[in-house]
């Protein structure tokens, strides 16, 4: 099935670049077949196996993206990218998963492991395998590379399309690392013509070893020859490590706010990858300055390098040199977990069908997607939720510019671009228990340490109170809520229901002896810990951004009505603790938050006939249809009492809720 590409609004004349060419008496075929009747290709792949599956309805045409003819000859001006687009069928309502498709696709058909081999042996035959060393990747990796059709984010590919670090890169990390080492001790990076200055001085004095154009004659070029580095060739991963990733920048600021947006994006980066990494010398470079840039360059790739490099993205660790935390937690995640990108269980057939071979439909209509989210455990989510309440927090008590302002030295941003001063890594990562895919499955279940790891930007001067602050709002993001998703919820089963999800929630757990992590038995001793980590975490903040804080002195952010609130710790929020109880196989506060009590009846048409609904109320649960609100109360289960954090409590329902909640001990606003 072939499908015509509408004009572009405004586009007069044919783009001659990705136009079609006419052939006379031309045959249709797909490039990638997807769905329906597919003869022996995947036939018997995914969905039932007591189907007849040449019974399957076929994919209706609007369903793929999939555009070909057999003998298309592309303008010699049409780049690949342009070929991809034009591709595919533009403003579809599929869009979203077949974006997905199209990377499953890439990632299962990856077969890089013959190029890959020649390219190991050929930089040890170049440079010796004296000047060869691996680096390997504990997560995840994104270097250069472009956005493709339908702004798919790839990595760097070399001419025959094999994932590798530029040699560009791995010169400007050792370049980088030799400049940071060259800079005055406890430098200002805050000051940025001061900086501008100070990195143009250091960068004339590397310049024996990297090379500049006003340096002398003999340092006008660089010493040390870098090269493309490639993944190491393995049988087990073929692609090199070539993997699906996703983004989603969920929280953004607007109009002084923090706004709720999701906003999934696939994409490429490489998983776990082991480089090997040559570089030689000149004639003009002794051992001893070849051994001094390895030396920059080992370190700069500890530091990360690439994208999102402070979310645990781009670290490349050699065995003689390992990560230095200033703090960490050994920790278990229960739950529905953290999910990663989406994945088909067969790719070449992505939308569901029932028992007959039919597609399933969704309320509007559309084809019921396939995909299925991969548990994973990422950095990224744990930084995203430290990031999250070192905003909610702050907003109770400082301006909103300041904190946006703050937040970006403090964990990185890219408007303005800000490197960020601290990385947050994961380590030790083990899976107990998979998500529940089952009704009789227990909750999904990993253990793992998260790593809290000063960037090369902090000033010395500052890191005891950066310490000080990431360890007490890393205390109470493990206690106010979990991580990924769910995380407004503990984990609590729903095996008595009738269809999944069996488990929903989240609860971190912190796995230590610690006095600093020692929970008391009481509601009202839990109050005073509570309030003294609260106190130390104001107290921090105060000293990095020079004012005065206090939980005593809470400001209002926004107006609150019954369907408006912020998501901050101020004068309308409140916080409670709710003695142990468990009703219905929730914890107690869930249960009554989840009670017909505060359910609203709403009409609903069926077979025809209009039928009266109880619902979960948008203003106390959050909702996901039309504009996607989050839950205004967030739930943690400590075991001997919950924590209950309420935004907007001063306004039905929420405030009604709040009443309802039996033998509660309020903790904020502090009394």
């Amino acid at each position: 099935m072939v499908f015509e590409r509408p004009p572009k609004p405004g586009q007069a004349k044919p783009n001659h670049a990705t136009q079609r060419p006419n052939t006379p008496n031309q045959k249709k075929k797909k490039v990638i077949t997807t769905g329906g009747n597919r003869g022996d290709r995947g036939g018997n792949r995914g969905g039932s196996n007591n189907r007849n599956r040449r019974n399957d309805e076929p994919l209706p045409p609007e369903a793929s993206p999939w555009l070909v003819e057999p003998e298309f000859e592309p303008d010699s001006s049409a780049s690949f990218v342009e070929y991809l687009r034009w591709m595919r069928s533009p403003d579809s309502p599929y869009k979203d998963p077949t974006k997905v498709q199209i990377l499953q696709m890439a990632e299962e058909n990856a077969d890089y492991r013959d190029r890959l081999k020649q390219q190991n042996n050929r930089t040890k035959l170049i440079v010796g395998e004296a000047n060869c060393f691996e680096v390997t990747c504990p997560w995840r990796i994104r270097v250069g590379g472009h956005r493709g059709p339908e702004s798919i984010l790839l990595p760097a590919f070399d001419a025959l399309g094999m994932p590798y670090i530029p040699s560009s890169t791995l010169r400007g990390v050792a370049r980088t690392q030799a400049i940071r080492e060259k800079l005055p001790a406890n430098f200002d990076y805050s000051d940025k013509e001061a900086v501008k200055q100070a990195w143009k001085n250091a960068d004339r004095q590397v310049a024996e070893w990297f090379g500049h154009l006003d340096a002398d004659e003999r340092d006008r070029t660089g010493k040390v020859v870098f090269l493309d580095a490639y993944p190491v060739a393995n049988a087990n991963r073929p692609g090199g490590g070539l993997s699906v990733d996703m983004a989603n920048n969920i929280w953004s600021w607007k109009d002084g706010k923090p706004d709720y947006n999701p906003n999934p994006n696939p994409y490429f980066s490489l998983q776990e990858s082991r480089f090997l990494i040559g570089v030689r010398r000149t004639s003009a470079c002794s051992q001893e300055k070849l051994n001094q840039v390895k030396q920059w360059l080992i370190k700069g790739l500890k530091s990360g390098i690439g994208s999102q490099v402070n979310s645990g993205y781009g670290s490349l660790l050699n065995e003689d040199l390992s990560e230095s935390p200033f703090f960490q937690i050994d920790f278990t995640l229960q739950g529905q977990l953290i999910h990663g990108h989406q994945r088909f269980t067969d790719v070449y057939d992505p939308y569901q069908r029932d028992r007959d071979g039919q597609f399933k439909r969704d309320k509007s209509n559309k084809l019921k997607s396939g995909a299925r989210s991969v548990s994973e455990m990422r950095p990224v989510a744990f930084k995203s939720m430290l990031r999250y309440w070192f905003r909610t927090f702050s907003l109770g008590v400082m301006q909103s510019e300041d904190i946006k302002s703050f937040e970006a030295k403090l964990f990185g941003s890219i408007d303005p671009q800000t490197h960020g001063w601290v990385r947050v890594t994961l380590s030790n990562i083990r899976e107990i228990r998979p998500e529940a895919k089952r009704k009789q499955d227990d909750y999904g279940e990993y253990s793992g340490t998260l790593n809290l790891i000063y960037s090369p930007e902090v000033q010395v001067e500052n890191q005891n109170a950066i310490s000080d602050l990431i360890k007490h709002l890393t205390w109470l993001m493990f206690h106010l809520g979990g991580v990924g998703q769910g995380a407004r919820r503990p984990c609590y089963s729903r095996q008595s229901r009738q269809f999944a999800p069996w488990w929903r929630g989240s609860t971190l757990i912190a796995e230590t002896n610690d006095e600093f992590w020692r929970l008391p038995g009481t509601a009202q001793a839990f109050k005073l810990l509570f309030c003294r980590h609260l106190k130390s975490f104001y107290d921090s903040l105060g000293k990095i951004t020079g004012q005065s804080l206090s939980a005593q002195a809470l400001q209002t952010v926004g107006q609150v009505r019954q369907d408006t609130w912020s998501e901050a710790v101020d004068r309308d929020c409140r916080i409670i603790v709710c003695p142990e109880s468990e009703d219905f196989e929730k914890p107690y506060a869930l249960a009554i938050l989840h009670s017909d009590n505060f359910k609203k009846t709403i009409t609903v048409r069926r077979n025809g006939r209009e039928e009266e609904k109880q619902v979960y109320d948008g203003n106390l649960c959050g909702q996901v249809q039309g504009k996607v609100k989050p839950s205004p109360i967030w739930v943690s289960n400590l075991g001997n009492y919950q924590v209950v954090i309420i935004f907007g409590a001063t306004q039905n329902p929420r405030k009604k809720y709040l009443e309802s909640l039996e033998d509660a001990v309020q903790i904020f606003p502090l009394t």
